[in-house]
């Protein structure tokens, strides 16, 4: 396929899709090396940033996705009124936080690292689909795994979790020493 209809075609169907699209899933149905398909919609998500238009072209982990310019928000909002992204409250944010680091995470796991119950902002994530199941952990009672999803990427702008900060996390299993307190009258 020569590269200017790859482009349309491209174009055409991320457009239309609304959501990211898988490399592998444009590799099979355009026909093209999945490496021709990131160079050329590389190529176009430069040349919408470029050209300053009011549509952009973001890469999200193995695919891509058709989006408005952040520049043209107002407008858009304005023009379809739609709700601003989802608040989330102190809780929620930290549950957030604990599923993107530590993912695939139970509930237990968020709750033995927040040390409070947990399970209203988990469904609230779930509500706000910014988490999904990633299955069941295989141990007794089978608890469900959460993980992100590629609308906490596109709220959080970013385009894989590797571009998450770095943090010192908790290591699991492990025994913590605690320091000896002295007796009373020593």
């Amino acid at each position: 396929m020569e590269r200017d209809q790859l482009n349309r075609a491209l174009e055409a169907i991320l457009f239309a899709a609304g959501e990211r699209i898988e490399i592998a899933r444009l590799s099979a149905v355009l026909e093209e090396d999945p490496a021709e398909i990131e160079q050329a919609a590389d190529a176009l998500a430069n040349l919408y940033a470029y050209e300053r238009r009011g549509m952009r072209i973001i890469k999200l982990e193995k695919g891509y996705q058709m989006v408005s310019s952040g520049e043209m928000a107002d407008y858009v909002t304005k023009a379809l009124e739609t709700r601003k992204p989802p608040k989330l409250s102190a809780s929620q944010l930290e549950t957030l936080t604990i599923i993107a680091y530590y993912q695939p995470a139970t509930k237990a796991m968020v709750e033995q690292i927040r040390g409070v119950d947990s399970a209203y902002s988990v469904a609230a994530l779930l509500n706000k689909k910014l988490i999904e199941e990633a299955g069941r952990l295989n141990v007794p009672g089978r608890p469900i795994q959460y993980q992100t999803t590629p609308d906490f990427l596109r709220t959080f702008g970013l385009s894989s979790l590797e571009e998450l900060p770095p943090i010192e996390k908790i290591s699991f299993g492990e025994p913590i020493e605690l320091p000896q307190q002295p007796a009373e009258g020593q």
